[in-house]
């Protein structure tokens, strides 16, 4: 299912008075990009299987975002580049937001302009584990159970896939690796 990039009729929310710019990623953004983790997760994020997955394997800065207001970040997005089984794909996260910014589109905002960056350079699939609620208003779907294996312990309602190009997912199937 490719239901993205975003219909052209979809607003996020204004934040009043405040203008918020999503651009790329840059090396310089990495420390607020930490700090806001931290505020956003706290130090719980180390146990998670997808953080295992992304520690030592360095994110794809090309389609990583970051949100700011002025000069503060109140947003980021990374994806890494992964195997699952023998198909090349993307794992999306974290996706941060700072606590007194969310539910204001930044989100989406940050998402879609990861999809779209995947998307232009010819990726095919974006992984996550995370809420179908949330992340299926951006083209995520909830994977078959058993085609797509984590190598820790995931919930797996909450493994989701966004095709990038139509029949990715039929096409994909195994454990998921760096």
């Amino acid at each position: 299912m490719v239901s993205w990039p975003r219909p052209a009729d979809w607003r996020p929310e204004p934040v009043a008075g405040l203008e918020i710019i999503i651009a790329p990623e840059r090396a310089a953004d990495n420390a607020a990009i930490h700090l806001l983790e931290e505020r956003a997760f706290g130090p719980g994020r180390f146990a998670r299987t997808a953080y295992r997955l992304r520690e030592g394997n360095p994110h794809e800065i090309t389609l990583s975002f970051i949100a700011r207001v002025s000069t503060l970040v109140v947003g980021s997005i990374r994806l890494t580049r992964i195997r699952i089984g023998e198909q090349p794909a993307l794992l999306l996260g974290p996706l941060t937001v700072d606590p007194a910014f969310r539910s204001k589109g930044i989100g989406r905002m940050l998402i879609d302009a990861s999809l779209a960056a995947a998307k232009a350079q010819g990726d095919r699939l974006v992984l996550l584990v995370g809420d179908e609620a949330y992340y299926g208003r951006s083209g995520f779907q909830r994977v078959r159970p058993g085609q797509i294996t984590m190598p820790g312990p995931v919930d797996p309602m909450r493994l989701l896939v966004c095709e990038l190009a139509e029949g990715a997912l039929a096409e994909t199937g195994g454990r998921v690796m760096v």
